[in-house]
């Protein structure tokens, strides 16, 4: 599913995701233009300071997520053993805990409020000569794999 780049339009649609289709494990996957060859594996979302303007021309009420959710939450999945055990070749993928103040931390804070931390973020780089859609894909399906392992752990 193609999230807007608008927090509200966002925000409806992770809900519609949590409360229709009750998943196990919600994946955002967002692009980091800034990142030629990279995979960025996000390890929580942060609540406030979203002063940046959607495509509508619009920021969150009070820069914030959620008024009443607490000022980060960390994803069930464990990023850095993540990234620790998952070796793409062609690609680098680091760990990070700072997914920005745009639609893509807003998006992934909102589905860890919804998801009770039952989620991811992945950043990606853009398409190229040397990351192809086939590639990437191949990618995200090895590193999404892992991911399924921990929550099969973490349920056993």
């Amino acid at each position: 599913m193609q999230l807007p780049v608008v927090y509200q339009k966002a925000k409806e649609q992770v809900f519609k995701i949590w409360t229709t289709l009750q998943p196990l494990l919600t994946v955002h996957v967002g692009l980091a233009s800034s990142a030629k060859a990279l995979i960025i594996l996000e390890q929580c979302g942060k609540n406030k300071v979203y002063q940046e303007m959607d495509a509508c021309g619009l920021h969150p009420e009070g820069g914030c997520c959620m008024l009443d959710g607490p000022e980060k939450i960390e994803s069930t999945i464990n990023m850095k053993t993540l990234w620790k055990n998952i070796s793409v070749e062609g690609i680098d993928i680091i760990f990070s805990r700072d997914a920005g103040r745009y639609i893509c931390d807003y998006t992934y804070y909102t589905s860890l409020y919804y998801g009770n931390g039952r989620a991811a973020f992945i950043h990606v780089p853009p398409l190229s000569k040397s990351v192809t859609a086939e590639f990437l894909g191949k990618a995200l399906q090895a590193i999404i794999l892992e991911m399924l392992k921990q929550c099969r752990e973490e349920s056993n």
